[in-house]
């Protein structure tokens, strides 16, 4: 049986994408220039941080 409750939680529930970008690292607006620990892809970073891939492309997660 699912409760309604549940139902409200899957409903707000955002699905990742299963992709994995090259990222060396990641740089935030909160962390000024410090180079942090890279995420997978946007889906995992948070928002407003850049992801700085091997290659040296850059990708903004809005």
């Amino acid at each position: 049986m699912i409760l309604l409750s549940d139902l409200q939680e899957i409903k707000g529930a955002v699905a990742c994408p299963q992709y994995c970008l090259d990222v060396d690292y990641m740089t935030c607006a909160s962390s000024g220039d410090e180079k942090l620990a890279g995420k997978c892809n946007c889906c995992l970073a948070p928002k407003g941080c850049t992801l700085h891939l091997v290659d040296g492309q850059n990708v903004y997660c809005a």
